[in-house]
């Protein structure tokens, strides 16, 4: 099996070039929006241990199938402990099955992911991004707030490749994960 985990900051991109991914590999994409949105329909607001939870659920029981693998995306402040050791619990849920790992990190700047905020595809997805003024305002405060950019060197993957896809559509950087990781 294998695990893509495809991270960067807020609207860079990382759904998107994850179902373009999956299109491409037949891996099967778990977007970080797939267990935040149901549990803020269910309880009416962000529940982080409920969104863990749901998580690691789906972890769990993906790891023991024979699926040829899994995309997860998700935004890891590398300045944040809790983030290292959720990638490493996560692998471990997945190492026992003899999966491999990979990391493809995206970076743009912040005007161009403020543009992609509130691209249409981003709120039929994220219904907790429709009001695009107060999930813009979250992003510039994440990004004061935590490094979402790795450092050269930092990311301890076998398999990682850092793309700025600032001027790249979503199809090109798949092709890119694809190819260098030879999925």
């Amino acid at each position: 099996m294998k695990l893509v985990f495809i991270t960067g900051s807020g609207a860079v991109g990382k759904m998107t070039v994850g179902q373009e991914l999956a299109k491409l590999t037949g891996l099967r994409l778990f977007h970080n929006h797939i267990a935040i949105e149901p549990v803020i329909e269910v309880f009416g607001r962000y529940d982080g241990q409920a969104v863990y939870d749901l998580r690691e659920a789906i972890f769990r029981r993906f790891a023991a199938t024979d699926a040829y693998g899994m995309i997860f995306t998700f935004m890891w402040a590398f300045d944040i402990q809790e983030d290292w050791d959720y990638v490493d619990h996560v692998k471990s849920i997945f190492a026992p099955y003899g999966t491999e790992f990979y990391c493809a990190e995206l970076v743009a700047s912040q005007e161009v992911r403020l543009a992609r905020n509130a691209t249409e595809n981003r709120i039929r997805h994220k219904p907790s991004k429709a009001d695009v003024t107060l999930s813009a305002q979250r992003l510039l405060n994440e990004d004061a707030h935590y490094r979402l950019v790795s450092r050269p060197g930092e990311v301890p993957f076998a398999h990682y490749l850092r793309i700025d896809n600032t001027r790249l559509a979503p199809d090109e950087a798949a092709r890119m994960i694809r190819d260098a990781f030879g999925l």
